[in-house]
């Protein structure tokens, strides 16, 4: 009579087990094809590095992440690079120490980051890349960029249908893959037609601050310009505020990219040639969108996303609102 109830015993200990595992979040990085627990009574931590703060694209990529994040309950940690890759590593590693269960970044170097990515896809953490490439897309679980290249092809091509030709300024941040294709994407544009010249190049790492006065001390050159090309809207910013400083905004083609409320309201005012939309709430939900898609087992279905972009000019800009981002 002590073996069945042993044997019984046994069952029940064992039936106890198994609905506790099933009742836990279980989780396959798709990654790695590594196995992951995840205790559902438990907070997940989700790491977060940027380029720069000194952006407000990059804050409301943030502010749409961290919404998802706080409804499910869990918790973003929210970290600044400012433009370094140094600190970027560290943080990465930071992050990592703070046993974080997903990573969301925005590169500041296209290669610099493989021995980072490297460690994260290890230890099976998914890292989310936000806004730009890297160059070891192999250690990335999914990314979401804007069509950089065409976003300089469209400046380009409206450009050439405003001027016959043209001596330009390009503004660039080329250690980053979102800033060198939108150049480039510019640059093969106007390549065959020698109408169009590059006069001048200059790295300023997106930053106004760093534009502007690069912009000045090109002024002081007076070598003769028509058009300032700039990789994104803080840098078109900076050439403005040294252009206009210097009594020369007027005349002047500038470009960015980004579709900031500034820039379209400067775009309204004719201060502005054009700027080309970005969506960096699109971004944020989309990133987040990943990371709880990972978290619950469900497929990715595309894992390298590209967003279309659009150019916003005086014939469009009133399709758009001057407040906040789209």
């Amino acid at each position: 009579m002590e073996k069945p109830k042993s044997f019984v015993y046994i069952i029940f200990c064992l039936t106890i087990c198994l609905t506790f595992a099933i009742g836990s979040n279980y989780l396959i990085n798709t990654t790695t094809q590594s196995n992951m627990i995840y205790n559902s009574n438990e907070p997940r931590k989700i790491g977060a590095t940027y380029m720069t703060y000194n952006n407000t694209f990059y804050s409301v990529v943030n502010e749409e992440i961290s919404k998802v994040v706080k409804e499910h309950g869990d918790q973003l940690i929210t970290l600044d690079s400012a433009m370094s890759l140094k600190k970027q590593k560290e943080q990465i590693q930071y992050l990592m120490d703070q046993q974080v269960d997903a990573l969301v970044i925005t590169p500041v170097d296209y290669e610099g980051l493989k021995d980072s990515l490297k460690l994260a896809y290890k230890k099976c953490i998914p890292v989310i890349v936000v806004d730009t490439e890297v160059k070891h897309n192999k250690y990335v679980t999914y990314s979401i960029v804007s069509d950089n290249y065409d976003a300089g092809v469209q400046c380009a091509k409206d450009m050439m249908s405003k001027l016959d030709h043209a001596n330009i300024v390009l503004l660039q941040h080329s250690t980053t893959r979102s800033g060198y294709l939108r150049i480039k994407g510019f640059e093969d544009t106007i390549q065959s037609n020698s109408n169009y010249k590059v006069v001048q190049r200059m790295e300023c790492e997106g930053q106004l601050e760093k534009a502007m006065p690069k912009m000045e001390s090109f002024i002081e050159k007076g070598i003769e310009f028509d058009v300032v090309m700039c990789l994104n809207d803080p840098s078109a910013m900076g050439a403005m505020a040294a252009l206009s400083s210097n009594n020369m905004l007027e005349g002047k083609y500038v470009y960015g990219i980004d579709g900031t409320s500034e820039a379209r309201k400067m775009v309204l005012e004719g201060k502005m040639e054009a700027t080309v939309a970005q969506s960096p709430k699109t971004f944020g939900k989309k990133a987040s969108e990943a990371i709880y898609k990972m978290f619950s087992q469900e497929t990715i279905k595309n894992k390298n996303e590209v967003s279309p972009v659009q150019i916003i000019t005086k014939d469009n800009v009133h399709d758009y609102s001057t407040e906040g981002w789209q």
